[in-house]
């Protein structure tokens, strides 16, 4: 039986933990060992979902010509976007080279969708907007177990929501399922940088009933 301050120690240590994750968009060149990328997708698919029909789907970006296309094609975007919103040139450059940067150097893109395939299907929209939220909630935490275990390997991570603005692109250079629609993009390898975060504290984001 496990005493009262052991759980409470191993809770500690499991903050502690998780109060050391962060979000790192920069990498060293060396590529991640393909048993590690199978300990972070294990990871992903031990998270709760709606109804357990588990809607998450993954694809493993590591092939150089294939991450610089993706970057390309959502740069275009990037950039009409940006254009129509009235940016600056030098604004809209900087924008589109940070984000090619960010896909084209990490040396492992994982990309995270989900399926709507095995959810239920109502005969009303607002259960269907339901079921479609239930989805994306299932699917974010895949994604987070998927950082925490990267943590855990001692690698750099980052999540980032660019495919949602661009998912049929994605799907499109990607070549992925007709049911499969990009939530968010994990980039991952040994971190080459270091940064320090603060949250504020959980008092000021709870109320009590």
């Amino acid at each position: 039986m496990i005493s009262i301050v052991e759980r409470t120690m191993n809770a500690t240590e499991l903050l502690d933990f998780m109060r050391g994750r962060r979000s790192l968009r920069r990498y060293q060149p060396q590529s991640v060992p393909q048993e590690w990328i199978t300990f972070i997708l294990e990871a992903a698919v031990w998270a709760p979902s709606a109804h357990n029909r588990q809607p998450w789907r993954f694809a493993i970006v590591d092939e150089q010509a294939t991450k610089e296309r993706l970057a390309r094609e959502m740069g275009a975007a990037l950039r009409r976007d940006l254009t129509a919103d009235g940016l600056s040139s030098a604004a809209i450059d900087a924008d589109v080279g940070r984000s090619y940067k960010r896909i084209t150097l990490a040396p492992v893109l994982i990309l995270v969708c989900m399926s709507l395939s095995d959810m239920d299907d109502y005969s009303d929209e607002t259960r269907n907007d339901h079921e479609r939220t239930m989805t994306q909630q299932s699917t974010a935490m895949a994604g987070q177990n998927m950082l925490l275990m990267a943590e855990k390997l001692g690698l750099g991570a980052c999540w980032l929501c660019a495919p949602l603005f661009c998912q049929a692109l994605v799907a499109s250079v990607l070549k992925l399922p007709a049911d499969w629609q990009p939530q968010g993009m994990i980039t991952l390898g040994f971190p080459a940088q270091q940064r320090e975060r603060s949250r504020e504290p959980w008092e000021t984001k709870v109320v009590w009933r």
